[in-house]
């Protein structure tokens, strides 16, 4: 199963075994993470999931232009940002590391 490293807003950082299909943001809202708000549930409509993908981002598919648009619109977005809700776990998914921006909702 693979294993995902959430860096928080405080700092902290917690690894969450995440089965394959679900999400990044499956994995922080199942486990009670705060940061990830997730208004609309994942159906990539709020981009209260944003996250900074530091590690491990090869085994996601490339952004949709859906996904793109909003992220131009979340708070101190960067070149590394992704809705969580869009990062389905595979099995090659091997090493992913994720930072929370405090911005999120």
């Amino acid at each position: 199963m693979p294993k995902v490293s959430y860096e928080l807003p405080d700092g902290t950082v917690h690894d969450v075994e995440v089965p394959c299909g679900q999400s990044v943001m499956d994995g922080s809202v199942r486990n009670n993470l705060p940061g990830i708000v997730a208004e609309c549930g994942g159906s990539c409509s709020c981009a209260t999931c944003h996250v900074f993908l530091e590690e491990g981002g090869s085994c996601f598919d490339e952004p949709t232009d859906e996904e793109r648009e909003l992220l131009e619109f979340a708070e101190g977005a960067r070149p590394s940002s992704r809705l969580s809700c869009q990062l389905i776990l595979t099995d090659a998914c091997v090493g992913v590391r994720v930072t929370v921006p405090d911005t999120n909702g």
